[in-house]
């Protein structure tokens, strides 16, 4: 992943909505969810609905896949792992830092 790429994807993440949202199709797995019930369970209305959909998207963090004549929202999980990694990457200078290798200094 890309600097300018990282960039797009953590500031599509950096608003409430949006990350409730995304945080939301993560959960619901590759099966994703229509906008209807994002909104719905989420409380969004739909006009601001689409703008959010419409920049998670741009910044590659959701994917709209056609059913029938409606779109469904999935995470997709190609740019959340690349971002991750991104994150990531070089972590704690090559020495292992996972969860088993003792506590993380403050």
């Amino acid at each position: 992943m890309e600097n300018k790429d990282a960039l797009a994807a953590l500031a599509a993440l950096a608003q409430e909505s949006r990350l409730a949202v995304f945080r939301l199709l993560i959960e619901a797995g590759p099966g994703g969810m229509s906008p209807g019930l994002i909104g719905e369970r989420l409380g969004i209305v739909p006009s601001s609905l689409s703008f959010h959909l419409k920049e998670l998207s741009h910044a590659g963090l959701i994917a709209p896949t056609p059913s029938g004549r409606y779109l469904i929202y999935a995470a997709h999980m190609p740019t959340m792992r690349a971002l991750i990694g991104f994150l990531t990457d070089n972590c704690c200078g090559g020495i292992p830092c996972g969860p088993d290798s003792g506590p993380v200094p403050a």
